[in-house]
């Protein structure tokens, strides 16, 4: 970064983006192909653009100015929201959203954004009609359990119902092969060592890949936990406050609940994490507690493949473990 960088920040919405920086103040233009080379236009080489990750809003942006050769950084919103909290900002418009994230690239480290690999996206795409489907077959099979249990609606409807959750299913298992194919084309080396790590499974193994980029995005295994939600907070003060440590329940639920699922199996097969279970249940805490921990240690375990190419080691002992 030079002295002569000017920083642009980037509110985006459905329609239109606001855009502020400090040498030409505040535009706002549509949120679609003629916007944005309105707004190319008005920026050069010099200019750094940060904006918020806003759902799929800010990726058709972010995506044109990096193919335009301009620097961009995509911040979580979250990490925004505490900036301006910070800062005391009692104004919510556009317009101010704008200026604070201009100002948060002016005094922040910023890293530079890319677009992630085609392949991730159309996973993420593919698991998310999975997720609503199963969202689907979940209020069926309620619906479903409430019929059986009454003496009315039985008949035509519960055969629909049924034929319905045949249907889901059939859907679910062709998407998740679709997922399956596109992560063995291009992850198959990495895919195949996650499976080696005895509790996790297959369907795990993908999910681990497509939310993590192939671990790309990440920097250590802390971070991993604290991106699903999995790291404990601790919440004490003084000598008077003395809360319970829980986790964070901020990540991605579908992912910690498959790693949830996948502890009760690594307790029994994996050894590093059957240790690591049974020293905390010696020690009175709670099964839940150990069970939570083991999700981490398998965490700790995936990225650690991840990053040395090498398969599971069932006799590998930790300097922590």
């Amino acid at each position: 970064m030079n002295k002569s960088t000017i920083f642009v920040g980037i509110d985006i919405s459905k329609d239109v983006f606001d855009v502020y920086d400090s040498n030409s103040g505040h535009f706002q233009y549509s949120n679609d192909e003629k916007g944005f080379k309105l707004f190319k236009k008005s920026i050069t080489t010099d200019h750094w653009c940060v904006m918020e990750a806003t759902g799929c809003y800010h990726q058709q942006l972010a995506i044109y100015l990096f193919d335009s050769a301009l620097r961009v950084s995509v911040i979580n919103p979250l990490v925004i929201k505490r900036f301006i909290q910070m800062k005391l900002n009692q104004v919510k418009t556009d317009k101010s959203d704008a200026k604070m994230i201009c100002r948060y690239g002016e005094e922040q480290a910023l890293d530079l954004w890319s677009p992630e690999p085609g392949y991730i996206v159309e996973s993420k795409t593919l698991q998310g009609v999975v997720r609503l489907y199963f969202k689907q077959r979940t209020a069926l099979k309620n619906t479903l359990h409430a019929m059986s249990t009454s003496k009315r609606g039985k008949g035509m409807l519960m055969r629909s119902i049924v034929r319905q959750l045949k249907s889901l299913d059939k859907e679910i298992k062709l998407l998740e092969s679709e997922i399956e194919k596109l992560i063995r084309a291009n992850e198959q080396e990495l895919y195949t060592r996650l499976n080696t790590i005895p509790g996790i499974g297959r369907k795990t193994a993908m999910l681990l890949i497509v939310c993590t980029n192939g671990f790309r995005d990440f920097e250590s295994s802390r971070q991993l936990s604290s991106y699903f939600g999995l790291a404990p907070n601790e919440r004490s003060s003084g000598s008077s406050v003395r809360g319970k440590s829980r986790i964070s329940k901020m990540g991605d639920p579908l992912v910690r609940n498959h790693l949830f699922l996948c502890s009760f199996t690594a307790c029994v097969h994996n050894p590093q994490c059957k240790a690591l279970y049974d020293r905390i249940v010696l020690k009175g805490k709670s099964k839940k507690l150990a069970l939570i921990a083991v999700c981490n240690k398998l965490i700790k375990q995936a990225y650690g493949i991840a990053k040395s190419g090498l398969d599971y080691d069932r006799n590998y002992v930790g300097r922590l473990s």
